[in-house]
């Protein structure tokens, strides 16, 4: 009863992980005013205040941190 108690406390706390997703891909431009980046695909991303947009410029390779449920930006660092 105890293993059988333990897996299901252990697989239900893998049911409230966020899931991320990452984007890799190059900044066409960076706005401070609304705290955004646009890849060269035309999507934006709004940058969180943790985290600085004054070190991204366009032209930068970058991987970009999105949670899947909020779609809330949660990283962004230069991709390699």
């Amino acid at each position: 009863m105890n293993k059988f108690l333990a897996t299901a406390v252990a697989s239900f706390a893998f049911i409230g992980a966020a899931y991320a997703a990452d984007i890799e891909g190059t900044v066409q431009s960076v706005d401070p005013a609304t705290r955004s980046i646009t890849l060269e695909d035309g999507k934006v991303y709004v940058i969180p205040e943790t985290i600085k947009v004054d070190e991204l410029a366009a032209g930068a390779k970058v991987k970009v941190t999105v949670d899947d449920t909020t779609g809330a930006v949660t990283a962004i660092e230069k991709a390699s």
